[in-house]
């Protein structure tokens, strides 16, 4: 019997630079929360946006933010995993240095930026809505870093990807989360490994999750569970892992639980 179900939100709930959920996907949390089923949304995105993005079906739901980084629950702080500092601001330094990159670093409730551009700046704040915090120098932050990442808007993965890939893989977890974004965590840090932590703490096993997801920063995840369903819109390498594939998350729950919305 399922008793938690976890989704990505980018490519997965989300798609086509969608920013905001439609309804048939809040009712159908809202629905199986009523029945007594937890869902976790599972993100490189922050805990504040995340809250507004699920609107009134974030009171029960379960976070785990910065891909796997920090899971929240409640308001209150399961797990937080920091990275190295000195390491961190070494990549920080790489990425100021790379032309057509820019950089986020995650704390616990907000993103700390020092964008090259307005437009960067905007994107963040306006369009994807994360709580901003703008800073001169990374050295100043007190906080842990939670992630760091790089954003590259003509795409990661043909131009920048393979560069901190080859330069950073050996001290951090890198993983691309999306056309233009790069994320490093802590050399453990991953969805499947948060979800791990999180199954034990509900004493929950692997055949009581279904968990969707769409990306590369999903594979640990969904290959955790015994119900892992890849998005038809994920790439061929990443559907060819997996026999479970869904069109529509709120779709594929309403067929799966039997609702009728």
């Amino acid at each position: 019997m399922i008793k938690l179900v976890v989704s990505d939100i980018d490519g997965t709930l989300l798609h086509n630079g969608n920013q905001s959920l439609d309804a048939k996907t809040i009712q159908t949390i809202l629905t199986l929360q009523e029945k007594g089923l937890l869902f976790a949304a599972a993100s490189g995105r922050q805990y504040p946006n995340l809250i507004r993005l699920f609107g009134p079906a974030s009171k029960d739901m379960i976070f785990i933010c910065e891909n796997g980084g920090l899971i929240l629950y409640k308001d209150q702080i399961l797990l937080s995993s920091s990275m190295d500092r000195t390491l961190g601001l070494a990549l920080i330094e790489d990425i100021w240095n790379r032309e057509g990159c820019e950089i986020l670093l995650s704390g616990q409730f907000t993103s700390y930026l020092k964008p090259k551009s307005e437009e960067y700046y905007h994107r963040m704040k306006n369009i994807v809505r994360n709580d901003v915090t703008l800073i001169e120098d990374f050295k100043d932050i007190k906080e842990d870093f939670i992630k760091i990442s790089v954003f590259e808007k003509a795409g990661i993965a043909k131009n920048s990807g393979d560069y901190f890939v080859s330069k950073w893989e050996s001290y951090f977890k890198c993983t691309i989360s999306g056309h233009g974004w790069l994320d490093f965590t802590a050399p453990d840090v991953n969805k499947g490994n948060a979800l791990r932590f999180l199954l034990k703490k509900l004493s929950l096993s692997t055949s009581e999750v279904m968990a969707f997801g769409d990306n590369y920063n999903d594979l640990e995840m969904l290959s955790m569970v015994q119900y892992g369903y890849v998005m038809e819109n994920a790439a061929k390498e990443i559907r060819d892992r997996y026999s479970l594939r869904a069109h529509s998350v709120a779709d594929t729950l309403c067929d799966y639980f039997k609702l009728n919305l």
